[in-house]
């Protein structure tokens, strides 16, 4: 599957959203805004995929209450019915060549990127590859966590679990979305939304925070 194409055809639309739920409010109510702006007055149909939760006539109940979502749920499950209704490439065609808009939370986000390997979900299924959609050429951690220095947890912060993710050779980059915040991709251009700063993790490099509206558009060369 080709994930990159030349920089004067893309024509990609993306909205990636680190969670469906925010503490304090309901399903997608916390970026509720953003996708009003995201699609606009003219969209009347949005194609739901639900693959990534087993009841998959709830899920789509809920988002079709609430009107506007793609993706959530987890990670694992979603990609592996992706690969396995054959629509990676299409989706990824459809996105990239032709502009039709992409909207994902949580899984929905991980999936729109070069791979699944920083989600922080269980593996409860096994898809073919990690290799995910490709929409942008680096990962993204949803749902990212700072570290508490008052935890008793003995175990890997998320921070820790990426930096051992670089330890491996020719890996992408990592945004760390924390829960409240989104990346607005448009053509050759990305944007930080929402409430809360993002932590980046490019390989061999010290980790750095952008601040909301920062212009992360580097992010987007290869």
């Amino acid at each position: 599957m080709t994930t990159r194409i030349i920089a004067k055809e893309m024509k990609r639309r993306l909205l990636l959203v680190s969670n469906s739920t925010l503490h304090g409010g309901g399903y997608l109510e916390h970026c509720q805004q953003q996708i009003k702006d995201f699609f606009g007055q003219g969209v009347k149909t949005i194609l739901f995929v639900p693959y990534a939760l087993s009841d998959r006539d709830g899920y789509a109940k809920t988002a079709r209450d609430k009107f506007k979502s793609l993706g959530g749920g987890n990670t694992f499950r979603l990609l592996k019915s992706l690969y396995d209704n054959k629509v990676l490439s299409e989706i990824n065609k459809r996105v990239l060549q032709d502009g039709v808009p992409y909207m994902g939370s949580s899984a929905g986000t991980n999936v729109a990127t070069v791979s699944i390997n920083t989600t922080n979900d269980m593996p409860i299924v096994y898809p073919p590859s990690f290799t995910a959609i490709g929409l942008v050429p680096f990962n993204i951690n949803p749902h990212f966590l700072d570290t508490d220095p008052n935890s008793r947890h003995m175990g890997e912060t998320r921070e820790q679990r990426i930096i051992q993710y670089h330890e491996e050779p020719d890996t992408p980059s990592v945004l760390g979305l924390r829960e409240g915040s989104m990346l607005l991709v448009e053509g050759n251009k990305a944007t930080l939304l929402g409430t809360c700063k993002a932590r980046l993790f490019i390989r061999g490099k010290p980790t750095t925070e952008f601040e909301s509206g920062s212009d992360l558009s580097f992010l987007l060369t290869d």
